[in-house]
């Protein structure tokens, strides 16, 4: 049973922002660090995979819709995101391998919380939405099928932190480490005993320049712009992904 897990979601290929969050202490410290998809979809794929497989063992990774994308993109299908098309290009074959065999929801004890599954958006579906505000016949849809044994379920995706009940069951969403919406930063989350939603500063206009003179990728600057400098609030998002959450 893991006593500390740190839980990073949705980097997006954002160096600078996973740095941030890896030198956090209590994420150096923590006895696991699980990544719950949409890892490398950005501008600095590469460097963002290498350095998280030199996490080894500590890392657990759970794939996400990003992963998938990145995995059809390689292999002909293009994704509707041009970055995504981009990363595929870059990516070695031992990448395109670890994505493609990411598992979709891995479960593990967590002290203090009891059994947990992490996925990327919920347990049944790499891109399907719920939100902190979602009703309670829209989770109960999502979360059908589960095994009575699992405590609690981390999710990602949305790219806005929250911690809420569903019927007597945790759902907690760690926010995005490279692309948030509601607030400038790399968010995550300290799991054991409790949860802890989690916000890294760090120095974004350095972030942005770092990234528009070293990534390939063309639009490098103008998406760095859109979404490192938080652009898009929380209600912002919310308003987006109404539609997707049946409202």
């Amino acid at each position: 049973m893991s006593e500390r897990v740190a839980v990073l979601s949705d980097i997006h290929g954002v160096l600078p922002a996973l740095e941030a969050v890896l030198a956090e202490p209590d994420v150096a410290a923590a006895d696991l660090v699980v990544l719950t998809g949409d890892i490398a979809s950005g501008p600095q794929p590469v460097e963002v995979l290498d350095l998280l497989a030199g996490l080894g063992d500590r890392a657990c990774w759970v794939g996400g819709n990003g992963e998938r994308e990145l995995v059809e993109a390689r292999a002909g299908r293009r994704s509707p995101f041009a970055v995504a098309n981009w990363a595929a290009t870059q990516l070695r074959d031992d990448h395109v391998a670890r994505l493609a065999a990411l598992p979709l929801t891995v479960t593990l004890p967590v002290a203090g919380l009891g059994r947990v599954l992490f996925c990327h958006a919920t347990p049944r579906d790499d891109e399907e939405l719920v939100l902190v505000d979602s009703r309670p016949a829209r989770w109960a849809e999502v979360l059908a099928g589960l095994p009575g044994q699992v405590d609690a379920v981390v999710c990602g995706h949305t790219h806005m932190p929250f911690a809420r009940l569903v019927d007597r069951r945790l759902v907690v969403n760690p926010g995005s480490v490279g692309m948030p919406y509601g607030g400038t930063g790399a968010w995550w989350a300290l799991l054991g005993p409790g949860v802890q939603l989690r916000r890294t500063r760090y120095d974004v206009d350095a972030a942005a320049a770092r990234i528009a003179a070293g990534s390939a990728f063309p639009e490098a600057a103008q998406w760095v712009d859109e979404y490192l400098r938080g652009r898009y609030s929380d209600l912002d998002a919310l308003d987006t992904f109404g539609p997707g959450d049946g409202r």
